[in-house]
């Protein structure tokens, strides 16, 4: 369960808008990473000190930065003094375990998102809490380890491809949030190949590992659901224009990732479905196996009481039996014996039941 609830008990008692961080422990550096660019120029630098991002708070080019670890929390404390965050908007960056959501405080925007991302040699969803901060030229992203799925954003603003250096921060707020969401597609992808190799499975040689395999599928749909349903509501606030720092050519390109957001969980609904499905499955192939074996056994059974019958007989101790001393009785009952279990095959199949 610590990947669906993580340790918030230290929170308990604390004043709201205490910032106490709550997540995985590390002792890694946090780093900083900015890019600041117009249509024409782009400078990216490298820190880890707070006090180097004071300089492009009121800086005209657009600005992203973007901060590695979440852990230490004065260094959180020390940007939200000077971008004017709200301590309710510093506490939810280093509690790690909330859920998407969207919040405007006096012209900056608080945007939380899951970040997903499939570890192929676990099998399992890896996640991580994503907070941007949007203000009219810049942005902000925390995120809880190095590593994302920006770095084809990266590439397009290095590479001034698309409108990505032509437009706002607003824009960037936007390609932040369209890379996370479709990424989300790749997740579902690879869970969409395991149900599928799971159903023929389950059809042809269903086993305990079947069974183990459905509800591991089911508790990473579960986990995916989490991060995708609130995310629908936090999509459908940004589309709807309810911000001043959206413009409208924006909200074009924000109705195409709500579109996005509606195809995943349409999709993860849909393989969720399937899932609780295999389980019904499971249980009719295991079943229909247990039937053709006691169908078998059942024939095999239903031939010799006729056999037991007729050596039945010829085991009693009578002394007036004509056949016990003729020559060819043995050969004789056992020729009967023969007879009469063919005629039961030939029976049988003629009816279809074998």
């Amino acid at each position: 369960m610590t990947r669906f609830t993580r340790r918030s008990a230290r929170k308990v008692g604390l004043a709201p808008g205490t910032a106490t961080y709550v997540g995985e422990e590390t002792k890694a550096p946090v780093a900083i990473a900015i890019m600041n660019y117009d249509d024409a120029s782009l400078e990216e630098k490298t820190t880890a000190s707070a006090k180097d991002c004071f300089a492009f708070k009121d800086d005209p080019h657009v600005t992203w930065i973007n901060v590695n670890g979440v852990h230490q929390v004065d260094l959180i404390e020390t940007l939200g003094e000077h971008f004017d965050l709200h301590p309710l908007v510093v506490e939810d960056i280093v509690h790690t375990d909330q859920r998407p959501k969207l919040e405007d405080y006096d012209g900056t925007l608080f945007v939380l998102l899951r970040m997903l991302r499939y570890d192929e040699a676990r099998g399992e969803i890896d996640e991580e809490q994503i907070s941007l901060l949007v203000g009219p030229t810049w942005v902000i992203s925390f995120q809880e380890h190095p590593g994302d799925v920006f770095d084809p954003l990266r590439e397009r603003i290095r590479n001034n491809k698309g409108r990505i250096r032509k437009l706002g921060a607003d824009y960037l707020a936007y390609a932040l949030i369209d890379a996370i969401v479709d990424h989300y597609f790749i997740v579902l992808e690879k869970l969409g190949d395991r149900v599928d190799a799971l159903g023929e499975v389950l059809v042809t040689h269903p086993d305990v590992h079947s069974l183990g395999e459905i509800h591991h599928l089911k508790r990473e749909l579960l986990f995916l659901r989490r991060s995708t349903w609130p995310l629908r509501e936090v999509i459908s606030a940004l589309q709807r224009g309810e911000s001043s720092l959206f413009q409208e050519r924006t909200l074009v390109y924000l109705r195409d990732v709500y579109d996005h957001t509606i195809q995943v969980i349409d999709t993860m609904e849909t393989l969720r479905d399937m899932t609780s499905g295999m389980l019904d499955i499971y249980l009719s192939s295991i079943s229909n196996r247990m039937n053709e074996v006691m169908k078998v056994l059942t024939i095999i059974a239903t031939i010799f009481i006729p056999l037991t019958f007729v050596a039945g007989i010829y085991g009693m101790n009578f002394d007036v039996m004509p056949e016990t001393h003729w020559r060819w009785g043995y050969f004789g009952a056992l020729g009967v014996m023969a007879a009469v279990a063919l005629a039961m095959i030939v029976y049988f199949r003629r009816k279809r039941w074998l």
